[in-house]
């Protein structure tokens, strides 16, 4: 893990979702940075196996409840509360894909992803908002590339990662008066991470990936949470609103496989 020049010492940094992939990255990070970090998912084994995972950094506990019923949140974040008190940091990250066409997919399993994804940030951030210190907390929701780019097989994702930005950018004007900062990031491909390997299940495809990157390489987990620290820290506490593409330059646009073969025909140095 790559050292951070923020400090979280004393701060309390509840994290949804928190137990794998990129949100255990964030929520290690902010644990290595002095943090007292609190996880929730709803799988108890992997909820005991990250609490245990921070605890090598700092204090830490963890709580087993799906995201889908606003009772579960609600219960996590009070106990959570009553362990490390008035939540500094709060980080909405649970989230569910699978790959399938429109015309593949159930409503069932379209439902699964909008309540997972959008009902389920809905959820966290409306039952954490008593629990949120005022003024001064910072709210990140994990969105992703799929709530502005359209992506095909991706049709649930991108309507639960959309609603998901608009969430945000809206709260951040309620929530602005109680001094609460709203933000999302959109992290591009990243290593080692269970949307990766469903996305770009092949070595084929990862270099497709790849190629569609300005920087020519995935990121990595400590890099997000780095971001996440960044816009918790001081000297983001004019950001708000804010949907942060933490991609590589994917996001751009127009860099692709075709306008690379054209520059390299042309001699161009396309990548410097």
């Amino acid at each position: 893990m790559s050292a951070t020049p923020f400090r979280f010492d004393g701060k309390h940094v509840f994290v949804a979702g928190g137990t794998s992939g990129i949100n255990l990255g964030i929520a290690l990070g902010f644990s290595a940075a002095g943090a007292r970090v609190s996880v929730m998912s709803r799988n108890p084994d992997k909820v005991k196996s990250a609490a245990a995972e921070i605890a090598a950094h700092g204090p830490s506990a963890g709580f087993a409840g799906d995201v889908r019923s606003y009772e579960a949140v609600a219960a996590a974040l009070a106990s959570a509360h009553a362990k490390f008190g008035e939540i500094d940091v709060l980080i909405s990250g649970a989230a569910g894909n699978f790959v399938a066409p429109a015309l593949g997919m159930s409503s069932n399993g379209f439902r699964a992803v909008m309540e997972i994804d959008l009902l389920g940030t809905f959820h966290v951030m409306r039952a954490a908002h008593q629990y949120l210190t005022k003024p001064g907390a910072s709210v990140i929701n994990i969105s992703a590339p799929q709530a502005y780019v359209p992506m095909m097989l991706q049709s649930h994702v991108c309507a639960a990662k959309a609603g998901i930005d608009m969430l945000t950018r809206t709260l951040a004007m309620e929530w602005a008066r109680d001094g609460i900062r709203v933000n999302s990031i959109a992290p591009g491909p990243i290593e080692e991470t269970e949307g990766m390997a469903r996305l770009a299940p092949t070595e084929e495809a990862r270099q497709a990936s790849m190629r569609r990157i300005p920087l020519a390489r995935w990121g990595r987990k400590d890099e997000i949470a780095g971001v996440a620290q960044f816009l918790s820290s001081p000297m983001a506490a004019y950001i708000t609103g804010v949907v942060l593409p933490v991609d590589g330059g994917q996001n751009i646009g127009g860099y692709n496989p075709t306008t690379l073969d054209m520059a390299d025909r042309m001699g161009i140095a396309a990548r410097g």
